[in-house]
């Protein structure tokens, strides 16, 4: 596998804890300054939580069709240190950080090869369709206690 994300499976793929998901960057991507427009770093961030979760065993769709609730952003941090360009091979790595019984921390890492462009950290909670936070599945729970990273999220 090349670490720049290319030859992944449709969803990515787990390395122990970690998560790692290959995008490519296309020109609807960029700016005009010909590099990828800031906000989409958050859309390729929720692509790969997104796949995770689905690989993990948490089945989001179903949860919400069947009136018990969905996951809403609750915070969001990310810091830029080199830009990605059009056609760059990208690889997003995700980590769970915490959980608790309403909300996840998951960080996220975006890299080209083994340059670190953009890092996040992600904060989710679930929460019903009046708007307030309620406590996720004991069964999702348990997986994401079982994703808990126990390396340093700060130094990929």
């Amino acid at each position: 596998m090349q670490e720049s994300g290319q030859d992944q499976p449709l969803g990515g793929r787990f390395e122990g804890r970690e998560h790692r998901l290959g995008v490519r960057v296309y020109f609807e991507d960029t700016d005009l300054s010909g590099v990828v427009y800031h906000a989409n770093y958050l859309r390729y961030m929720e692509r790969a939580r997104s796949d995770m979760l689905r690989l993990a065993g948490i089945d989001q769709r179903a949860t919400f069709e069947a009136g018990e609730g969905a996951y809403a952003v609750a915070d969001v941090a990310l810091r830029f240190r080199a830009p990605a360009r059009l056609d760059d091979a990208l690889l997003i790595v995700s980590r769970v950080q915490m959980v608790s019984p309403a909300r996840v921390v998951i960080h996220q890492t975006v890299r080209r090869d083994q340059h670190v462009l953009t890092q996040g950290t992600v904060t989710v909670a679930l929460v019903g369709s009046d708007g307030r936070p309620r406590r996720q599945p004991r069964a999702w729970t348990d997986i994401y206690q079982r994703l808990v990273w126990q390396g340093d999220t700060q130094h990929p």
